[in-house]
């Protein structure tokens, strides 16, 4: 009977599980310098968490169903949300702001394509009842440094401001449902849409332009400059442009430098309220964006008081694919007991137990193997050392070690074994 796995999911191996782990323990540490700590949210939650944020029609994007109990529920198709429900069930009265991260899977029912899967994960934080230009900065910062830690080179930060946009739309008297559809277009990058989208409003000539003009604005800290000799008259849009101006600022005191302005970043979701940015990886293609993020008001949303918050969430699996991690060699254990004969089977027990009570990982030939098989075998985990316990061995107090790399082998005393092992090792 052939039973595959489900469409739109992966399998992962031993080597490469084991990379994800040590890129997932790095962005860990790295977090929690910044004084960031971790949570951790069901892998469901109730449907009409998502449908309050999305709306309905994200209903056929999600996998969803009925418990037995008669309650519509779904599989998380992001974190942010859920971690939104958990500050309004658990947090409320906690002094703000609040520093968590999170690292989990993520289930969404799309069509499979190319670096897009039906469950992958986000690893990200969220930075609670914290907007300011000091704690915007601090989070973009984070990003930056953790991909930076894990080795990461060539990566883009984009940084743009909503309140730029939402400005010139707002002058115009764009009602709010059309200006999230509006931000949506922006946010695919659809410049024809965009323009016909525009077309059917009553917006003036002269600020169908600058949209057109400002989704385009790309570079350094110095396009502001010419940003605002564009927006006289639209006072909200200026406002935000000096607020983006004390956020680039603050940036510079955190070394943050490289980054680059903007303005067609519109995030494409209502609750973003401010500054937004997004990290692309140019080699990755299509798939180039690895992290997005922001400030919002998602809280509000779901009948809680307005707080404003920062976040940013890394498509973990994409940014496996942009750090391209050997998985050709992997060592599986440090150290391979192996008894030479069944006489002194216990033995080797005792010394695979004994390595790995002081933190060793080993392996121990249990199959009956002849040392030259087991040998073998040992090579296969990628053994950096093989223990021989020999029955005239062990009557002397001694085993001898076989360094694997280059087939040396020394006799060390058998009450010894676990400091050379852990002074090598």
């Amino acid at each position: 009977m052939d039973i595959s796995r489900p469409r739109g999911t992966r399998d992962f191996l031993f080597a490469e599980m084991e990379n994800r782990k040590r890129v997932e323990n790095r962005l860990r540490r790295t977090f929690e310098t910044y004084g960031y700590h971790e949570i951790k949210t069901p892998i469901f939650e109730e449907l009409r968490l998502f449908t309050l944020k999305s709306g309905e029609e994200v209903v056929n994007q999600i996998y969803h169903f009925t418990d037995k109990g008669g309650r519509d529920l779904a599989l998380r198709p992001e974190l942010t949300a859920p971690v939104a429900r958990l500050y309004m069930n658990e947090l409320q009265r906690t002094p703000r702001p609040i520093k968590m991260y999170y690292f989990g899977s993520c289930f969404r029912y799309e069509r499979p394509q190319k670096g897009r899967f039906r469950q992958f994960w986000q690893f990200g934080c969220e930075l609670i009842g914290g907007r300011s230009p000091l704690a915007e900065a601090e989070v973009i910062t984070l990003a930056s440094h953790a991909l930076r830690d894990l080795g990461l080179e060539g990566f883009e930060v984009h940084i743009g401001h909503l309140g730029i946009l939402r400005g010139v739309l707002g002058h115009e008297n764009i009602q709010p449902d059309l200006q999230d559809r509006i931000m949506g277009i922006i946010d695919k990058g659809d410049v024809d849409e965009l323009r016909s989208c525009l077309e059917g409003t009553e917006i003036s000539d002269e600020a169908r332009d600058l949209l057109m003009n400002l989704i385009g604005t790309r570079g350094g800290p110095e396009v502001l400059e010419d940003v605002k000799g564009h927006l006289t008259g639209y006072d909200e849009s200026l406002a935000a442009v000096r607020e983006f101006q004390e956020l680039l600022d603050v940036l510079e005191d955190f070394g943050m430098d490289g980054y680059k302005v903007n303005l067609g970043i519109a995030r494409g979701l209502d609750y973003y309220t401010g500054t937004v940015f997004e990290i692309y990886v140019p080699e990755l293609g299509a798939q180039r964006q690895i992290c997005g993020g922001g400030t919002y008001n998602l809280v509000e949303t779901f009948g809680g008081e307005s707080v404003e918050s920062t976040g940013f969430a890394f498509g973990f699996d994409r940014l496996m694919n942009a750090l391209e991690m050997d998985e050709s060699e992997m060592r599986m254990v440090d150290v391979f007991v192996i008894p030479i004969h069944e006489s002194v089977r216990s033995e080797a027990v005792k010394i695979a137990q004994e390595l790995r009570l002081a933190g060793v990982s080993a392996d121990l030939e249990a199959g009956g193997r002849k040392l030259r098989k087991a040998l073998s075998y040992a090579d296969h985990l990628g053994a950096a050392f093989t223990v021989l316990a020999g029955e005239r061995d062990l009557q002397e107090g001694v085993v001898t070690v076989r360094n694997m790399e280059d087939a040396t082998q020394e006799t060390v005393k058998r009450n010894e074994i676990v400091d050379y092992i852990k002074g090598r090792c």
